[in-house]
């Protein structure tokens, strides 16, 4: 069981709810998932308009589902902290998926505000959870805001490359061994998820893998199989790498035939 800010929620994925072809392949998607969270994007929901954000707050409300609110596209410290504040009072939740683009064609964070803005908002009761790097004095930054999660990227944002950096996630994963680490932008395939789970992260979240797919349901439904079965070996306890062979048959006590 994943607990977030004292929230327990029985999958360790979280599906984003953008870019889907149709409402209706969104719904389906994220029931075939098993996902227990789903991230919003206020600024993109405001931008299409009363009528069609009403319907699609109705259908996320309708998926009973623990709703993350995003500030995906600020820019600046005063943006995110103001679409935060806006999130709190429309969907009713403390929780935040904090986010300070710092960079327009990686969509990389910018950390410096990234951890000003997790500062303001902490301190305002807000349960944060930051979109980073992998850096580790970034983390320490933000942990000592007052963050209790962490969100690092294994790529940019909609790259579907997968992890880029292995090391530094396993670095990651080895300094903070108590703090819930979830991998976050970057992921492509299914494969990409089990093998983050595998190195010991406590959750995926993920959208264009999945909304961008031929055939979303089906991939939500790998992505949700493969997380779990990441997050499962690593419990039962990985092989190391070897660079010799290592017989399955024991050759000790057998019969020698000449």
């Amino acid at each position: 069981m994943l607990e977030l800010y004292g929230t327990k929620l029985p999958s360790r994925l979280l599906l984003g709810t953008a870019q889907y072809p149709s409402p209706a392949i969104l719904a389906d998607a994220v029931k075939a998932s098993g996902a227990s969270a789903v991230t919003v994007s206020l600024r993109r929901e405001m931008a299409g308009g009363g009528r069609g954000g009403e319907k699609f707050w109705s259908l996320i409300q309708s998926l009973r589902l623990h709703v993350l609110p995003n500030t995906a596209g600020c820019h600046s410290v005063k943006e995110a902290v103001t679409t935060a504040k806006m999130a709190r009072e429309i969907f009713g939740t403390n929780w935040i998926k904090l986010e300070v683009i710092g960079n327009h064609d990686t969509l990389q964070p910018d950390v410096f505000g990234l951890v000003e803005a997790a500062r303001i908002l902490c301190g305002d009761g807000f349960a944060v959870f930051p979109y980073t790097t992998d850096d580790l004095v970034v983390a320490e930054r933000l942990l000592g805001m007052g963050c209790k999660v962490l969100m690092p990227w294994c790529a940019p944002i909609g790259s579907a490359l997968g992890p880029v950096n292995v090391t530094a996630l396993r670095s990651m994963r080895g300094h903070f061994p108590d703090v819930p680490l979830i991998v976050d932008a970057g992921i492509g395939r299914p494969s990409h998820a089990a093998l983050v789970m595998e190195l010991g992260f406590d959750a995926v979240l993920l959208n264009t893998a999945v909304a961008r797919a031929a055939e979303p349901v089906g991939m939500a439904r790998a992505f949700g199989k493969a997380v779990d079965a990441g997050r499962e070996a690593y419990r039962s306890g990985l092989l190391e790498p070897r660079d010799v062979a290592v017989p399955s048959t024991p050759t000790i006590g057998q019969a020698v035939f000449q």
